[in-house]
């Protein structure tokens, strides 16, 4: 028996306004608006730019000719993680931009999990950069943030003035591989193996606050969703043959003349990335003579703990090296 047509019609927008899914094109999927609603501290106007077929989504916030501050998240997280920063930050009269990476948050989210490589995260954000014609910006990351934007930063030294990291690196494999990193991609490949990984929970009791699960889990209705962030913690360079070794390579050729400054703000509670500003400040010639800075008592997500904190340090940065 054929369904009638006002009925077929019902059906589907019952099913793409309900949570369950809602499949934009083929393989691709997009959060219904619904579930971001309510979320505390977060009530930032939304704003949308088509890159490569999907809709990438990023807060502006701030005076729009004030000095630029783009802000990137890492896995699993997405721009909620920075609620708390950026109001100090525009306060202090800067415009910040704060994207979700295509996968998270309120941007598309490919299905496929090899879609989501390093290079196509780079070349996503650094057409974000261009299209919104960002120039003397302020760059900070944190986790796959720092990754993907040190690598934009690099490609693109023209459009930025600083550079701010926390928790992060630009690994370019042969290193020894933190033992508390190993574990987490162990746990991470059974998450694979079972094609779900419980991103509320994970970020709530990686900090502690339970209040958290539903705005981590919101951007994901099932497990549909999560590809991205499923899959890039395996897309680490860690071994010598890796696909985004040479890149980082050249971005750390880059890096090693960069006289702008450079700041390192990490936490002393993240086993995976502590120590990991020493590279930086004894590599790059722009951190030499500025007051990086450990962020006590924080862990992995400095910004969820210690979000005030850390945009005050920033703000400072900023100030004592004028442009």
């Amino acid at each position: 028996m054929r369904i009638p047509f006002l009925v077929s019609l019902t059906l589907a927008v019952a099913v793409s306004t309900s949570g369950w899914a809602e499949e934009v094109r083929p393989g691709v999927y997009r959060t219904p608006d619904e579930r971001f609603q309510n979320l505390p501290g977060y009530d930032f106007e939304p704003h949308y730019k088509e890159i490569d077929g999907y809709r990438v989504h990023y807060l502006d916030e701030g005076p729009s000719d004030g000095e630029v501050i783009l802000m990137l998240h890492g896995e699993p997280t997405w721009s909620f993680l920075y609620r708390k920063m950026v109001p100090v930050l525009t306060a202090a009269g800067y415009r910040c931009i704060v994207p979700d990476l295509i996968g998270f948050g309120k941007s598309d989210k490919p299905a496929d999990m090899d879609t989501h490589t390093y290079k196509f995260h780079v070349e996503a954000i650094t057409k974000l950069v261009k299209g919104l014609d960002l120039q003397q910006a302020t760059f900070f990351g944190q986790d796959w943030g720092g990754l993907i934007g040190l690598r934009v930063v690099a490609e693109n030294e023209s459009n930025f003035a600083r550079v701010v990291i926390g928790n992060t690196g630009l690994p370019v494999g042969g290193a020894t591989i933190p033992p508390a990193f190993q574990a987490w991609k162990r746990m991470n490949q059974a998450m694979i193996d079972a094609g779900d990984m419980d991103v509320g929970s994970l970020v709530a009791g990686n900090v502690g606050d339970p209040d958290l699960v539903a705005a981590y889990d919101a951007p994901f209705p099932n497990g549909k969703y999560k590809a991205g962030a499923l899959i890039m913690p395996q897309r680490v360079p860690m071994t010598l043959d890796d696909p985004a070794r040479d890149a980082n390579l050249a971005a750390w050729a880059v890096f090693e003349k960069w006289e702008k400054p450079f700041l390192t703000a990490f936490s002393d509670g993240d086993p995976i990335t502590r120590g990991g500003d020493a590279v930086f400040t004894s590599r790059v010639p722009g951190a030499k003579g500025q007051a990086h800075t450990t962020i006590k008592g924080a862990g992995h997500f400095l910004q969820e703990t210690h979000g005030e904190e850390l945009a005050e340090v920033i703000v400072k940065f900023m100030k004592d090296n004028a442009l």
